[in-house]
């Protein structure tokens, strides 16, 4: 069978779940643009699937995939849906245009989940299984059917619905450990199992999809790979729901470093890892923390006398891959307000910004004024300044903000907003100067945020460097994420509770009371 052991190198397949999974995440609420960004940059880091999204969850979600579906290209883009006409109907009508279309389509398989979630006997799910991958069947030839919890899954009655799905046209079997409940070699056992009794495995491809609960999603996949899966499924810097899940720069850079344990390749580009787990943080607004593997603040940074050392005088003493190798470069330009046009349009290239002219030049003028305030502009400022770009489409952006702060006076913030084409401003007392800022913008608009996270990092070293805060806002029921970066630390803080609020906007999840201008 082809799962068996392959002697020489075989090819592992990444199926990226970034902008379905990924997206999950609480307080992420990506636009159809910032999808498509993010999917643009995922062709380049050249995984096999990308996963686009789900497209029966909102219309948002339909048009994020519809617009990934028609303009990017290079890649497969898969759609998620439950096993039932409707939703494998809105996933086909919204991947149509994908010049690869794949329908992902599933159904939980675990006694628990089939009692208590779904409440139907298993001859139920497998019929109903069968029928979901014949119909995506009639509407494209690549279909992944997956079971969901299925490491919670009797063994024998998985088979039998995987053995149901390849003869009714499933391209691809996904086996996930949909709670993170798996440990490796229990994982491995497991898989082994299944595609010994599944009848036509030989036929598809088998792909493993694990989560993170647990801290084991990256060792479980990596032990799939060792019994021979095709695909694994993962997201850039193991976002997702719960614990996340796989990260994929993890898996990848593991398959690569070790390639001596595992004897398989990828279709990474391994330059192209930072730059696509940088773009992911700013627009989903999560921090990578400091000592997160692979492109974490501190993976490749030596404080140790003893580290510091044996690196001087060996690099191999203490580090296992060049950070070059997933695209972490010295710079060789340094840019400040004397830089011209050219030297700052080469470097926004180096960093894959390509920008067009009229843009460019809007860049450029915000770099001089950033220059003025800064003694050197570093890559995260470059990029800092490129999200600026996308304020302009929001429907609230910020046009003023004074503040007034001390030891012995209350602090007061008055904000200007621009939101319609009116100007509208409010002031607001509160506990702190940022405090008082996010009770203006909330007394401003009519609505009412709580702050349940509040994150402050320098975007690099020095007295100068801009700071970037993140924010978790919940309003009602719906938590979404905000990012904002500025020299002034409470500027930063508005511009990201601004940003929460206009994806909040944007879902839907708030109104804007309508007030006179002033």
């Amino acid at each position: 069978m082809v799962w068996k052991e392959v002697k020489g190198m075989r090819r592992i397949e990444i199926f990226d779940t970034t902008l379905r999974d990924g997206e999950q995440s609480p307080g992420v609420a990506l636009n159809a643009d910032e999808k498509l960004q993010i999917a643009h940059q995922l062709s380049k880091l050249g995984v096999n699937v990308l996963e686009a999204g789900f497209p029966i969850a909102s219309p948002g979600d339909f048009e994020g995939v519809r617009r990934i579906a028609q303009e990017v290209r290079n890649v497969s883009v898969a759609a998620l849906a439950r096993a039932n006409a409707k939703d494998i109907e809105r996933a086909w009508e919204a991947i149509s245009g994908a010049e690869s279309p794949r329908i992902h389509t599933f159904i939980a398989t675990s006694p628990i989940h089939m009692l208590y979630k779904l409440q139907k006997s298993p001859d139920d799910v497998l019929e109903q299984a069968i029928q979901a991958v014949r119909l995506a069947k009639s509407k494209v030839s690549d279909i992944e059917f997956s079971a969901e919890d299925a490491s919670r899954s009797d063994v024998d009655f998985l088979a039998k619905v995987f053995s149901g799905v390849i003869q009714a046209g499933a391209t691809v079997l996904n086996i996930p450990d949909t709670v993170g409940y798996a440990t490796p070699e229990e994982y491995a056992a497991f898989l082994q199992s299944i595609m010994e009794r599944t009848v036509g495995i030989e036929k598809v491809k088998v792909s493993v999809h694990c989560h993170n609960d647990l801290g084991l999603a990256v060792a479980n996949s990596l032990a799939a790979v060792g019994v021979g899966v095709h695909q694994l499924e993962c997201t850039v810097n193991g976002i997702g729901e719960r614990a996340g899940n796989a990260a994929l720069e993890e898996l990848v850079m593991a398959l690569h470093t070790r390639k001596d344990q595992f004897n398989v390749e990828t279709s990474i580009v391994t330059a192209e890892i930072a730059r696509t787990s940088q773009l992911v943080s700013r627009l989903t607004g999560m921090m990578i923390q400091h000592n997160k593997a692979i492109v974490g603040k501190n993976a490749f940074a030596h404080e140790s006398g003893i580290h510091q050392d044996g690196m001087l005088k060996e690099r191999s003493t203490y580090e296992i891959m060049s950070p070059s190798v997933i695209g972490i470069d010295v710079e060789s330009i340094v840019l400040g307000k004397h830089s011209g046009r050219h030297a700052v349009q080469q470097r926004l290239a180096d960093l894959g910004l390509n920008l067009e002219e009229g843009r460019f030049e809007e860049l450029f003028s915000r770099f001089k004024l950033l220059a003025d305030r800064k003694k050197e502009v570093t890559t995260s400022d470059l990029f800092s300044l490129a999200d600026e770009q996308k304020e302009k489409t929001d429907l609230i952006n910020l046009d003023y903000l004074q503040v007034s702060s001390g030891t012995h006076l209350v602090p007061t913030a008055t904000v200007g907003l621009m939101f319609q084409g009116q100007r509208l401003a409010d002031a607001a007392c509160g506990d702190g100067p940022v405090d008082a800022a996010f009770k203006a913008i909330d007394k401003v608009l009519g609505t009412q945020g709580e702050l349940i996270h509040y994150s402050l990092q320098a975007l690099d070293g020095g007295e100068d460097a801009q700071g970037e805060v993140t924010v978790s806002v919940k309003f009602g029921e719906n938590l979404v994420a905000g990012r904002g970066v500025s020299t002034d630390i409470i500027e930063a803080s508005v511009r990201g509770y601004l940003q929460a609020v206009n994806r909040a906007f944007s879902r839907g999840w708030i109104e804007i009371l309508e007030k006179n201008e002033s």
